[in-house]
């Protein structure tokens, strides 16, 4: 029987990598975002791939959204056995220049979100007693980066609520890891630059340069690159690890 994911913040960048990845390995996938016009092309590249697709526009922030969702997944597939919570912002910023309300909204999605979405999935996974959750950390997850102190908070806290809850799922069959990706060339990173350059006195492009000196393998990282990984967690092969925060980062971070 075909496998249904659901990939969060799947309209573009790291997250459309990994919704047509899942597809090229037979999964159907349910492309969830923010933005409906981005939703709605990577459904239709899934779709081209031979894989049934469904787009759910939603905020992974909103608990009747997420379990919303879930519930239209269900409906539609008949199971949920992959969840990616990958949907997350960042704010550039130096932290005593950040308001509350955007040290509240980076929790709200990346962590909120996350919660929501795992645990909405695990209550049907508990019923068809199996399932896999992967979650999005970084290497900020790991290693705090400066102007990214709201960021790297919410990827701290991913690496406890996955260990946390692969302790609570794991006598139901139900496996729950994260991936952390580094300097992958996607929107948010262009963001980064674009914002970092003036604190560090850089010009455009000069901040990814710069810290695309820090990677072992010589280059930045693509969604291909991150979505392999994921590929892995989502299939059988990983079926004996869980609780893990994996870097997937060229070598930055070595633990």
């Amino acid at each position: 029987m075909t496998r249904t994911a659901i990939v969060t913040g799947s309209g573009r960048g790291i997250g459309r990598g990994i919704a047509l990845r899942l597809a090229k390995d037979g999964l159907d996938v349910v492309v969830c975002d923010i933005n409906a016009e981005n939703a709605k092309k990577v459904s239709e590249e899934i779709e081209a791939l031979g894989r049934k697709s469904l787009v759910i526009v939603g905020d992974v922030s909103n608990e009747k959204d997420v379990y919303a969702m879930v519930d239209q997944v269900v409906e539609k597939f008949g199971k949920l056995d992959v969840m990616v919570a990958n949907a997350g912002i960042c704010h550039i910023k130096w932290a005593t220049e950040l308001t509350t309300a955007e040290w509240d909204q980076a929790f709200a999605v990346n962590c909120r979100g996350a919660f929501l979405c795992d645990t909405a999935a695990a209550k049907q996974m508990i019923k068809q007693k199996g399932g896999k959750i992967i979650n999005c950390s970084s290497i900020a997850g790991h290693d705090g980066f400066s102007l990214l102190s709201a960021y790297s908070a919410t990827k701290f806290a991913i690496r406890g609520f996955t260990q946390a809850l692969a302790k609570e799922l794991g006598r139901y069959g139900i496996t729950v890891n994260a991936y952390c990706p580094g300097i992958v060339g996607t929107d948010m990173w262009d963001l980064i630059d674009e914002k970092m350059g003036p604190y560090l006195k850089l010009g455009k492009g000069e901040v990814l340069k710069e810290y695309t000196k820090l990677i072992t393998m010589g280059r930045v990282e693509t969604p291909d690159d991150v979505a392999s990984f994921v590929s892995y967690l989502a299939s059988s092969d990983s079926n004996y690890m869980t609780g893990q925060t994996i870097m997937i980062d060229g070598g930055i971070v070595m633990n």
